[in-house]
């Protein structure tokens, strides 16, 4: 792995993100900045690493490579970067997969196949964290994501989601009772009186969470692997999206595995293919 520096910065500029990562001291070190304040991201950039090289990656980054001089900012394809900065992040660990699906949840979800330098993208859905934060305000109001984590933590699935057992009352379900029969599916049978605010983003996490698991399992059972990495800003201080996900991959016998600051990749990605 090259060696890095100051002089040289890597953004990851997304639809609801700016992910910055740069070295110091030979550590790595993050900054973020909601994309509408993209030019804030470029400009905090310019002081306090004026002569460093950019190199930027993601949906805006041709938008953010027009706010510097056209030398000083290259662009780094998306799947590329962030395939390059989960690499990085898992050599950084004790005994990382050789093969793995790569899962990224950020405003949706894109899957991966990732063995030593080969990548191969196998699709992806429009459910993820945009999916979440846009039911979360439609259905209770909350619209800050902190706050819909907290408050989801304190809420039950069960009460809004119909479960298995819920279906075979009085008598053994064929499968496990307690798996999500149909997301929300106890709402139209008008059993939603007494639904908390709390209960409601719950059913929300959940919804994306097990979404997001099914498709990442269906990959690895193509691809013949049974680890799954998952990463993204969605799953950042989110410990109820982390255990949803995580707990239906265990259930479906595959390994989840979360990557400290595995929502940078991208940014750790564009940095390593950074020219001084």
């Amino acid at each position: 792995m090259r060696e890095m520096s100051l002089n040289r910065v890597g953004i990851d500029a997304g639809g609801t993100l700016v992910k910055v990562a740069y070295s110091r001291d030979g550590e790595l070190h993050y900054r973020k900045f909601p994309s509408r304040y993209l030019a804030e991201a470029a400009a905090w950039v310019k002081e306090y690493v004026p002569e460093a090289a950019v190199c930027a990656t993601g949906g805006k980054a041709e938008w953010l490579q027009s706010m510097f001089a056209p030398e000083q900012c290259s662009i780094l394809p998306e799947f590329t970067a962030t395939c390059s900065g989960v690499q990085h992040l898992l050599s950084l660990t004790k005994n990382p997969p050789e093969s793995y699906i790569l899962t990224n949840v950020g405003t949706g979800t894109s899957i991966h196949y990732v063995e030593k330098d080969t990548q191969i993208r196998i699709g992806g859905t429009g459910v993820g964290g945009g999916t979440m934060m846009g039911l979360a305000a439609l259905l209770t109001g909350v619209d800050d994501f902190s706050q819909m984590v907290e408050a989801a933590a304190k809420g039950k699935r069960s009460i809004v989601d119909l479960l298995v057992q819920d279906i075979y009352e009085g008598s053994t379900p064929p499968i496990i009772g307690d798996l999500t029969a149909s997301n929300f599916g106890k709402i139209p049978l008008g059993k939603g009186d007494g639904v908390s605010r709390e209960d409601m983003l719950a059913a929300v996490v959940g919804l994306v969470g097990e979404t997001v698991a099914t498709t990442s399992i269906f990959a690895s059972g193509q691809y013949g692997t049974s680890d799954i990495v998952y990463i993204g800003s969605t799953f950042a201080d989110n410990p109820v999206l982390q255990e949803a996900v995580a707990g239906y991959t265990r259930f479906k016998e595959a390994n989840p595995l979360f990557v400290e600051h595995g929502e940078y990749s991208g940014a750790i990605g564009a940095l390593l293919a950074c020219q001084s």
